[in-house]
Protein backbone atom coordinates (compact mmCIF):
# COMPACT_ATOMS: atom_id res chain seq x y z
CA UNK A 1 0.00 0.00 0.00
CA UNK A 2 0.85 3.60 -0.60
CA UNK A 3 1.69 5.62 2.39
CA UNK A 4 -0.06 8.69 3.01
CA UNK A 5 0.64 12.15 2.86
CA UNK A 6 -1.79 15.16 4.32
CA UNK A 7 -0.76 18.51 2.66
CA UNK A 8 -2.66 21.43 4.14
CA UNK A 9 -2.93 24.51 2.05
CA UNK A 10 -3.22 22.49 -0.84
CA UNK A 11 -5.49 24.87 -3.26
CA UNK A 12 -2.86 27.13 -2.83
CA UNK A 13 0.26 27.88 -4.67
CA UNK A 14 2.88 26.41 -3.17
CA UNK A 15 0.40 23.82 -1.76
CA UNK A 16 -0.02 22.83 -5.74
CA UNK A 17 3.32 21.66 -6.26
CA UNK A 18 3.72 20.04 -3.50
CA UNK A 19 0.79 17.49 -4.44
CA UNK A 20 2.34 17.51 -8.12
CA UNK A 21 6.09 16.63 -6.37
CA UNK A 22 3.74 13.92 -4.40
CA UNK A 23 2.21 12.22 -6.59
CA UNK A 24 5.58 11.76 -8.68
CA UNK A 25 6.86 9.95 -5.65
CA UNK A 26 4.26 7.49 -5.89
CA UNK A 27 2.28 8.99 -2.41
CA UNK A 28 -1.47 8.20 -1.77
CA UNK A 29 -1.97 12.31 -1.43
CA UNK A 30 -5.01 14.03 1.12
CA UNK A 31 -5.30 17.77 0.03
CA UNK A 32 -6.87 19.61 3.34
CA UNK A 33 -8.43 22.34 2.06
CA UNK A 34 -10.95 25.44 3.35
CA UNK A 35 -14.46 25.23 2.91
CA UNK A 36 -14.99 26.86 -0.69
CA UNK A 37 -11.39 27.30 -1.84
CA UNK A 38 -11.22 27.04 -5.90
CA UNK A 39 -10.10 23.45 -6.09
CA UNK A 40 -11.03 23.50 -10.09
CA UNK A 41 -7.19 23.01 -11.24
CA UNK A 42 -6.57 20.40 -8.52
CA UNK A 43 -9.92 17.66 -9.85
CA UNK A 44 -7.37 16.36 -12.49
CA UNK A 45 -5.35 14.59 -9.96
CA UNK A 46 -6.15 11.30 -8.11
CA UNK A 47 -6.14 13.12 -4.70
CA UNK A 48 -8.29 13.02 -1.46
CA UNK A 49 -10.17 16.26 -0.23
CA UNK A 50 -10.36 17.05 3.18
CA UNK A 51 -11.45 19.75 5.31
CA UNK A 52 -9.77 20.37 9.19
CA UNK A 53 -10.58 22.24 11.87
CA UNK A 54 -7.42 24.00 13.30
CA UNK A 55 -9.25 25.58 16.33
CA UNK A 56 -10.70 21.96 17.88
CA UNK A 57 -7.48 19.86 18.59
CA UNK A 58 -9.38 16.85 19.76
CA UNK A 59 -11.66 17.10 16.61
CA UNK A 60 -8.36 17.37 14.73
CA UNK A 61 -6.89 14.16 16.96
CA UNK A 62 -10.13 12.13 15.07
CA UNK A 63 -9.75 13.46 11.97
CA UNK A 64 -6.08 12.52 11.58
CA UNK A 65 -6.27 9.50 13.34
CA UNK A 66 -9.18 8.39 10.84
CA UNK A 67 -6.76 9.39 8.08
CA UNK A 68 -3.86 7.20 8.99
CA UNK A 69 -1.21 9.83 7.89
CA UNK A 70 2.32 8.97 7.74
CA UNK A 71 3.70 12.05 6.60
CA UNK A 72 2.34 15.71 7.34
CA UNK A 73 3.09 18.78 5.23
CA UNK A 74 1.93 22.42 6.68
CA UNK A 75 1.91 24.74 3.88
CA UNK A 76 -1.01 26.52 4.89
CA UNK A 77 -0.87 30.15 6.77
CA UNK A 78 -1.66 33.35 6.12
CA UNK A 79 0.63 35.96 4.03
CA UNK A 80 -1.89 38.70 4.79
CA UNK A 81 -4.31 39.39 8.17
CA UNK A 82 -5.46 42.50 9.81
CA UNK A 83 -3.70 42.28 12.96
CA UNK A 84 -0.23 40.37 14.32
CA UNK A 85 -2.74 38.83 16.85
CA UNK A 86 -4.65 37.31 13.57
CA UNK A 87 -1.51 36.26 11.92
CA UNK A 88 -0.85 34.80 14.92
CA UNK A 89 -3.25 32.66 15.51
CA UNK A 90 -3.23 31.24 11.68
CA UNK A 91 0.08 30.82 11.22
CA UNK A 92 1.66 29.74 15.00
CA UNK A 93 -1.63 28.48 17.16
CA UNK A 94 -2.99 26.29 13.98
CA UNK A 95 -0.24 25.03 13.57
CA UNK A 96 0.33 23.80 16.74
CA UNK A 97 -3.09 22.33 17.19
CA UNK A 98 -2.15 20.51 14.26
CA UNK A 99 1.17 19.05 15.12
CA UNK A 100 -0.55 18.49 18.39
CA UNK A 101 -3.04 16.54 16.77
CA UNK A 102 -0.98 14.68 14.93
CA UNK A 103 1.10 13.34 18.36
CA UNK A 104 -2.03 12.41 19.63
CA UNK A 105 -3.49 10.66 16.84
CA UNK A 106 -1.40 9.35 15.16
CA UNK A 107 1.45 8.67 17.58
CA UNK A 108 4.10 6.48 16.05
CA UNK A 109 2.65 6.25 12.94
CA UNK A 110 3.92 9.97 11.83
CA UNK A 111 6.93 9.68 10.19
CA UNK A 112 7.74 13.40 9.33
CA UNK A 113 5.87 16.68 9.94
CA UNK A 114 7.21 19.45 7.29
CA UNK A 115 6.16 22.74 8.27
CA UNK A 116 6.86 24.84 5.73
CA UNK A 117 7.76 28.49 7.38
CA UNK A 118 9.69 31.67 5.82
CA UNK A 119 12.97 33.58 5.64
CA UNK A 120 10.44 36.47 6.88
CA UNK A 121 10.96 34.56 10.30
CA UNK A 122 14.51 35.82 10.40
CA UNK A 123 14.60 38.87 8.86
CA UNK A 124 16.97 40.26 6.36
CA UNK A 125 20.61 41.54 7.42
CA UNK A 126 21.98 45.56 7.05
CA UNK A 127 25.24 44.13 5.05
CA UNK A 128 25.60 42.00 1.77
CA UNK A 129 28.63 40.56 3.83
CA UNK A 130 26.30 39.28 6.09
CA UNK A 131 24.67 35.89 5.29
CA UNK A 132 21.44 34.81 6.96
CA UNK A 133 21.98 31.02 8.40
CA UNK A 134 20.33 29.04 10.54
CA UNK A 135 22.34 30.26 13.11
CA UNK A 136 21.37 33.56 12.62
CA UNK A 137 19.68 35.15 15.50
CA UNK A 138 15.83 36.10 14.05
CA UNK A 139 14.95 39.78 13.79
CA UNK A 140 11.74 38.70 11.55
CA UNK A 141 10.89 42.73 10.33
CA UNK A 142 6.76 42.27 9.64
CA UNK A 143 3.86 40.74 11.16
CA UNK A 144 3.71 37.96 9.18
CA UNK A 145 7.52 36.95 9.72
CA UNK A 146 7.37 37.27 13.80
CA UNK A 147 4.06 34.68 13.10
CA UNK A 148 6.43 32.23 11.23
CA UNK A 149 8.67 32.50 13.88
CA UNK A 150 6.37 31.50 16.86
CA UNK A 151 5.03 29.35 15.00
CA UNK A 152 8.57 27.90 14.67
CA UNK A 153 9.38 28.23 18.32
CA UNK A 154 5.88 26.67 19.03
CA UNK A 155 6.03 23.12 17.40
CA UNK A 156 9.68 23.12 18.73
CA UNK A 157 8.49 22.60 22.28
CA UNK A 158 7.02 19.25 21.16
CA UNK A 159 9.72 16.73 21.61
CA UNK A 160 8.09 13.99 20.07
CA UNK A 161 6.90 16.03 16.98
CA UNK A 162 9.26 14.61 14.00
CA UNK A 163 9.71 17.97 12.71
CA UNK A 164 11.28 19.47 9.77
CA UNK A 165 11.30 23.31 9.24
CA UNK A 166 12.03 24.77 5.89
CA UNK A 167 12.94 28.08 5.52
CA UNK A 168 12.41 29.21 1.41
CA UNK A 169 12.96 32.52 0.83
CA UNK A 170 11.00 34.27 -2.11
CA UNK A 171 9.23 31.58 -4.02
CA UNK A 172 8.09 32.22 -7.66
CA UNK A 173 6.44 30.12 -9.91
CA UNK A 174 3.66 28.69 -11.92
CA UNK A 175 0.46 30.29 -9.97
CA UNK A 176 2.06 32.85 -7.71
CA UNK A 177 0.77 35.90 -7.97
CA UNK A 178 2.48 39.14 -5.37
CA UNK A 179 6.14 38.73 -8.03
CA UNK A 180 3.42 38.64 -10.70
CA UNK A 181 2.75 41.55 -10.21
CA UNK A 182 6.14 42.92 -10.54
CA UNK A 183 6.15 40.60 -13.79
CA UNK A 184 3.00 41.90 -14.96
CA UNK A 185 4.49 45.73 -15.16
CA UNK A 186 7.59 44.49 -16.67
CA UNK A 187 5.31 43.27 -20.07
CA UNK A 188 3.10 46.62 -19.92
CA UNK A 189 6.62 48.36 -20.19
CA UNK A 190 6.94 49.66 -16.54
CA UNK A 191 10.12 49.03 -14.01
CA UNK A 192 9.42 50.40 -10.83
CA UNK A 193 11.48 50.45 -7.88
CA UNK A 194 11.20 51.70 -4.39
CA UNK A 195 13.57 54.03 -3.13
CA UNK A 196 17.42 53.38 -3.61
CA UNK A 197 18.98 51.12 -1.86
CA UNK A 198 22.61 51.12 -2.74
CA UNK A 199 23.50 47.25 -3.20
CA UNK A 200 20.51 45.75 -2.62
CA UNK A 201 20.64 41.63 -2.83
CA UNK A 202 18.14 39.66 -3.05
CA UNK A 203 17.66 35.79 -2.90
CA UNK A 204 14.61 33.47 -4.84
CA UNK A 205 13.31 29.82 -5.11
CA UNK A 206 11.54 28.47 -7.99
CA UNK A 207 8.55 26.71 -6.41
CA UNK A 208 9.31 22.99 -7.70
CA UNK A 209 12.60 23.08 -6.09
CA UNK A 210 10.99 24.42 -3.22
CA UNK A 211 8.18 21.21 -3.65
CA UNK A 212 11.49 18.37 -4.08
CA UNK A 213 13.20 19.44 -1.00
CA UNK A 214 9.49 19.51 0.97
CA UNK A 215 9.11 16.04 -0.05
CA UNK A 216 12.70 14.90 -0.24
CA UNK A 217 12.70 15.92 3.87
CA UNK A 218 9.72 13.69 4.51
CA UNK A 219 11.82 10.29 4.01
CA UNK A 220 15.09 11.90 5.67
CA UNK A 221 16.53 10.79 9.05
CA UNK A 222 16.68 14.48 10.22
CA UNK A 223 13.99 15.55 12.81
CA UNK A 224 14.06 18.98 14.49
CA UNK A 225 16.04 21.21 12.44
CA UNK A 226 15.80 24.31 10.24
CA UNK A 227 16.87 24.62 7.07
CA UNK A 228 17.33 27.88 5.05
CA UNK A 229 15.84 27.01 1.10
CA UNK A 230 16.79 29.24 -1.89
CA UNK A 231 18.38 28.13 -5.28
CA UNK A 232 21.93 28.94 -3.54
CA UNK A 233 22.30 32.12 -5.69
CA UNK A 234 22.03 36.07 -4.71
CA UNK A 235 21.10 38.51 -7.55
CA UNK A 236 20.39 42.50 -7.07
CA UNK A 237 17.33 44.08 -7.52
CA UNK A 238 17.77 44.42 -11.05
CA UNK A 239 18.41 40.90 -11.69
CA UNK A 240 14.46 39.20 -11.91
CA UNK A 241 13.76 42.03 -14.38
CA UNK A 242 16.37 41.79 -16.89
CA UNK A 243 15.89 38.24 -17.37
CA UNK A 244 11.95 38.86 -17.60
CA UNK A 245 12.67 41.44 -20.19
CA UNK A 246 14.93 39.34 -21.96
CA UNK A 247 12.31 36.25 -21.57
CA UNK A 248 9.73 38.81 -22.61
CA UNK A 249 11.66 40.84 -25.55
CA UNK A 250 10.49 43.74 -23.71
CA UNK A 251 11.83 47.14 -23.17
CA UNK A 252 10.96 49.28 -20.15
CA UNK A 253 11.06 52.53 -18.71
CA UNK A 254 13.05 51.83 -15.37
CA UNK A 255 12.21 54.14 -12.56
CA UNK A 256 12.34 54.43 -8.61
CA UNK A 257 9.64 56.21 -6.58
CA UNK A 258 10.77 58.04 -3.39
CA UNK A 259 10.63 55.91 -0.16
CA UNK A 260 7.96 58.45 1.25
CA UNK A 261 5.85 58.97 -1.02
CA UNK A 262 5.44 54.81 -1.27
CA UNK A 263 5.40 54.77 2.24
CA UNK A 264 2.16 57.34 1.95
CA UNK A 265 0.34 55.39 -0.67
CA UNK A 266 0.42 52.26 1.56
CA UNK A 267 -1.01 53.89 4.63
CA UNK A 268 -3.65 55.06 1.80
CA UNK A 269 -3.88 51.34 1.31
CA UNK A 270 -4.28 50.05 3.81
CA UNK A 271 -7.02 52.73 5.35
CA UNK A 272 -9.01 52.02 2.31
CA UNK A 273 -8.52 47.99 2.57
CA UNK A 274 -9.52 48.40 6.12
CA UNK A 275 -12.98 49.90 5.40
CA UNK A 276 -13.76 47.14 2.86
CA UNK A 277 -12.83 44.60 5.20
CA UNK A 278 -9.92 43.63 2.92
CA UNK A 279 -5.95 43.42 3.43
CA UNK A 280 -3.61 45.15 0.70
CA UNK A 281 -0.90 43.67 -0.76
CA UNK A 282 1.41 46.59 0.31
CA UNK A 283 1.47 48.31 3.26
CA UNK A 284 3.94 50.40 5.24
CA UNK A 285 5.45 47.25 7.41
CA UNK A 286 5.74 45.74 3.99
CA UNK A 287 7.90 48.01 3.15
CA UNK A 288 10.82 47.21 5.56
CA UNK A 289 10.71 43.45 3.61
CA UNK A 290 10.69 45.47 0.14
CA UNK A 291 13.55 47.68 0.95
CA UNK A 292 15.96 45.55 3.10
CA UNK A 293 19.36 45.34 2.24
CA UNK A 294 20.36 41.76 1.55
CA UNK A 295 17.99 38.69 2.06
CA UNK A 296 21.01 36.47 1.16
CA UNK A 297 21.02 33.12 2.80
CA UNK A 298 22.77 30.20 2.87
CA UNK A 299 21.53 26.51 2.20
CA UNK A 300 24.89 24.80 3.05
CA UNK A 301 22.89 22.79 5.69
CA UNK A 302 20.39 21.92 3.46
CA UNK A 303 22.51 20.60 0.61
CA UNK A 304 24.57 18.60 3.78
CA UNK A 305 21.65 17.03 5.45
CA UNK A 306 18.56 17.27 3.04
CA UNK A 307 21.28 16.54 -0.24
CA UNK A 308 19.10 19.14 -1.34
CA UNK A 309 20.44 20.53 -4.89
CA UNK A 310 18.46 23.05 -6.67
CA UNK A 311 17.66 22.32 -9.96
CA UNK A 312 16.81 26.03 -11.37
CA UNK A 313 18.56 28.90 -11.83
CA UNK A 314 16.22 31.86 -11.77
CA UNK A 315 16.52 32.44 -15.69
CA UNK A 316 15.67 28.63 -16.20
CA UNK A 317 12.79 28.91 -13.43
CA UNK A 318 11.75 32.38 -15.04
CA UNK A 319 11.44 30.96 -18.52
CA UNK A 320 9.04 28.36 -17.47
CA UNK A 321 7.38 30.59 -15.22
CA UNK A 322 7.01 33.37 -18.07
CA UNK A 323 5.67 30.55 -20.64
CA UNK A 324 2.65 28.98 -17.96
CA UNK A 325 1.45 32.94 -17.78
CA UNK A 326 1.71 33.71 -21.19
CA UNK A 327 -0.25 30.05 -21.58
CA UNK A 328 -2.57 30.70 -19.38
CA UNK A 329 -3.30 34.20 -20.39
CA UNK A 330 -2.31 36.11 -16.96
CA UNK A 331 0.30 37.65 -19.42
Amino acid sequence: MKEKVLITGASGFIGFHLIEEALLRRLDVYAAVRSGSDIKHLKEYDIRFCELDYTNEALLAKQLADGGFNYIIHAAGATRAASQQMYDTINASYAFNLASAAIEGLGSVLKKFVFVSSLAAVGPTDSRLRMITEETTPAPVTAYGRSKLLAEQKLKTLPSLPLVVLRPTAVYGPRERDIFIMIRSIHRGMEPYIGRVADQYLSFIYVKDLAAVAIKSLFSNVSHMTFNISDGESYDQYELANLAKQILNKKTVRFHLPYTMVKGMAFALEKWSGWRGKTPVLNREKLHELTAVSWQCSIEKAKTQLSFLPQYSLKQGLWETLQWYRLNKWL
